[in-house]
């Protein structure tokens, strides 16, 4: 799709002055759309709109988009369309609300750009919402459609089925559809869990399906947030994480992701912190069941060895592989940790652990987290094409992982 010969001359123009205003314009945005349509915050992260990161993910992803369309030279934008997509099918977006969006959108675009929004420019950036919107909606629906999905009902009940404390702060759901069977799934998706709150909001939040297909049940792993600097705990873990029992019925999405295990017999690095070991746990259950004998380096970064969540199935797993090998760091009791390979003190270092050659790698973690593990990498020759990634919430890095 392209911009019409007058509207890319128009966005060619003031793309620089939309782009240094796009945040304001997004945070103009979103108050403005929720008072309109308070029933909207039902399908919004409230957390992500309150420390502001939602609106920043909004102005990048817009931007790049009007870039992507009027510079033959800028990356493809493809690949930041279909994770989106993802997101929103995993939130229950539909059709429809992109009209609401679109309106409130261009609302907040004149009312921070003022007089220099003449009709002609309104329309340009309308298009190019537009252009974007359609796309978007067409990736969506074929999702919905793959997943069997309808999109008027995208929420589906599961029941608790196991419960397992993996830490003081982290836990485990084992699920099963109330009815039906159990959606398949590709290895590093993750499902939306929305609950109804005691305020009488109700909120979802996006989990890795932390297991490889099974075909019973969904695990999902759950760390309760705590809140840091003044922020408060998240509403959602920790309503799981005391709610949460065998016999409890939560609304689940359809399995959604673009982080997922693809069949090839390349070497694979495997690199998460924290709770961002989560698809990693799940990718590494599935190739020490399906292929023993491939290549796997397994580098893990977390507080300690007692915060290490999966530690004795992925030290298993990595025995049972032919070519599988774990380096662990951890930021307290490196050097008493009952680790296979002896663990490491301190932050993640990857300039001397040992890589195969022309791996595919997979990443999951905080931010700078991955974006030190990428920029180590690069130095080390591995292929950026190749270097893939998870965000737990709005993608901030995927218009632009340089940034880091």
């Amino acid at each position: 799709m392209k911009l019409s010969p007058a509207s890319e001359a128009i966005v060619k123009a003031t793309a620089a002055v939309v782009a240094a205003n796009a945040e304001t314009i997004t945070r103009t945005f979103y108050p403005d759309m929720f008072a309109a349509h308070p029933e909207l915050m039902r399908v919004f992260n409230k957390a992500n709109q309150a420390v502001g990161e939602q609106p920043k993910a909004l102005a990048a992803s817009v931007v790049a988009y009007a870039v992507n369309l009027i510079d033959p030279d800028a990356p493809d934008f493809t690949p930041v369309m279909q994770r989106i997509a993802h997101k929103h099918v995993s939130l229950g977006i539909r059709a429809q609300e992109y009209t609401i969006v679109g309106h409130h959108l261009m609302k907040a675009v004149g009312t921070v750009l003022g007089e220099a929004v003449t009709p002609e420019v309104a329309a340009a950036w309308d298009e190019v919402y537009w252009l974007f919107g359609c796309a978007l909606i067409a990736e969506e629906a074929k999702l919905y459609a793959l997943g069997g999905t309808d999109p008027d009902a995208p929420w589906r009940q599961y029941r608790v089925v196991e419960r397992f404390e993996e830490s003081d702060d982290i836990f485990s759901l084992v699920l099963a559809p109330v009815e039906g069977e159990t959606p398949r799934h590709a290895t590093g998706q993750y499902v939306a869990i929305a609950v109804n709150l005691p305020d009488g909001s109700r909120q979802p939040r996006q989990y890795t399906i932390s297991s490889g297909p099974r075909g019973d049940a969904l695990r999902v792993t759950i760390k309760r947030v705590k809140g840091v600097n003044g922020a408060p705990d998240g509403q959602v873990s920790n309503w799981l994480g005391d709610n949460a029992q065998p016999g409890t019925i939560l609304e689940l999405s359809q399995p959604c992701g673009d982080l997922v295990l693809e069949d090839s017999d390349d070497p694979i690095v495997l690199i998460s912190a924290g709770i961002g070991i989560t698809p990693v746990a799940a990718i590494l259950e599935d190739l020490s069941r399906r292929q023993p004998n491939r290549t796997v380096r397994l580098f893990h970064a977390d507080h300690s060895h007692d915060t290490h969540t999966f530690y004795p199935s992925l030290r298993r797993q990595v025995l049972s592989m032919a070519d599988a090998r774990a380096q662990n760091w951890y930021e307290e009791g490196a050097e008493q940790a009952p680790t296979l390979h002896p663990a490491r003190s301190g932050l993640m270092d990857l300039s001397d652990v040992e890589l195969p050659e022309n791996p595919i790698v997979f990443m999951c973690g905080p931010l700078p987290f991955m974006y030190a593990a990428r920029k180590q990498l690069l130095a080390r020759g591995v292929n950026p094409e190749r270097i893939r990634y998870e965000v737990f919430g709005p993608d901030m890095w995927a218009q632009n992982p340089d940034n880091g």
